[in-house]
């Protein structure tokens, strides 16, 4: 549930992109400072996209048939029944589910409105923007089965983590009227209520969803495009230009140091979900250690902009906190189960 856009009524094709703008830009000054380096960087981009093509094709088909069918309508199912029964439920639900983290509000709203246990909404709410179905084939296009297995696990791990923690401190100060005073925001892309409709699963027959699959097939196709683009483009620049001992000197090597330094650095290095997963395998290559490979991608994912406003616009600023925390922990201790399986 990383990064996807709900698709508007009409593809907007004019609107500027300053993600664009600004490879373009970095391209425009590596030609006028080192120009020999342009058609290599190039061509290791090309090449990378060339071998990433098929995990791309396979991820934007699952999320656009997830969502002309429905599905989203099985997530409310995880919230119903015992609590601790909903955390492992919401868990593996937003680990596993396809849908952008602008949903995640008008859903998380109508489910605390209805009485749903905090606990279960933060492990939802921990889970969703670190795995889908199209990072994990990605992921495991790029770093590997066996990271990409890791990290799915680790969405789960971190998301019952804090689910059970809130539920454990449910009656202290810090979780006590969670919910802002204001209204809740509606969905940024004008999504209906996930309560509303049921899954169809045979969807073709419908010329609503196919126009649905179309153009989301269509805007994610080019949001993966652009955004894997611009990360091989940054990869095969670092990969370059930026020395691999001081890439080794800070976030490798083994023990705790590396692994804290990555999730202390994942927020505010963390571009995208998808993006995230070159510039690591770049990381690596240069001696990034995998306990911090790990950490780096949990705290980022828990923390992008995306998924951290679907939180600060519905509860108070000390349950934000607690869900900062949770992530920046969680992603330690993943950082230290992957270290030593590795």
């Amino acid at each position: 549930m990383v990064d996807f856009i709900q698709i508007p009524k009409r593809l907007n094709w004019g609107r500027f992109d300053w993600a664009w703008f600004v490879v373009a830009v970095v391209l425009a000054i590596l030609a006028l400072l080192d120009p020999s380096e342009l058609l290599p960087t190039l061509g290791f981009a090309g090449n990378a996209l060339l071998h990433t093509a098929p995990f791309i094709l396979f991820a934007i088909f699952a999320v656009a048939y997830l969502k002309a069918s429905g599905a989203e309508a099985i997530l409310a199912r995880a919230f119903e029944g015992p609590q601790f029964r909903m955390i492992l439920a919401a868990a593996m639900l937003g680990g596993l589910s396809p849908f952008c983290s602008c949903e995640v509000i008008p859903f998380i709203a109508a489910l605390l409105a209805l009485g749903a246990p905090l606990g279960a909404v933060m492990a939802f709410w921990l889970a969703s923007p670190l795995m889908d179905p199209a990072m994990f084939a990605i992921t495991s296009g790029t770093l590997g089965w066996d990271f990409a297995m890791a990290k799915t696990l680790a969405a789960i791990g971190v998301g019952i983590f804090g689910g059970v923690l809130t539920m454990a401190f449910s009656r202290t100060p810090v979780f006590v009227d969670p919910l802002r005073k204001r209204a809740a925001p509606k969905s940024c892309c004008g999504a209906t209520s996930p309560f509303e409709d049921k899954p169809v699963w045979a969807f073709w027959s419908n010329r609503v969803r196919r126009d649905l699959f179309r153009d989301t097939f269509i805007e994610n196709g080019l949001f993966l495009l652009k955004w894997l683009a611009i990360a091989y483009v940054f990869e095969a620049l670092m990969v370059r230009y930026v020395p691999a001992d001081w890439i080794a000197s800070l976030l490798g090597g083994e023990g705790v140091q590396p692994i804290f330094l990555g999730a202390l650095f994942g927020g505010p290095a963390y571009l995208n979900g998808y993006a995230a997963v070159p510039l690591v395998s770049g990381l690596l290559e240069q001696g990034m250690a995998p306990g911090a490979a790990m950490s780096f991608m949990i705290a980022g994912g828990v923390s992008c902009i995306p998924a951290a406003i679907a939180v600060w616009a519905l509860v108070k600023p000390r349950v934000f906190a607690a869900y900062i925390g949770f992530a920046f922990l969680g992603a330690i201790l993943a950082g230290l189960s992957w270290a030593a399986y590795v």
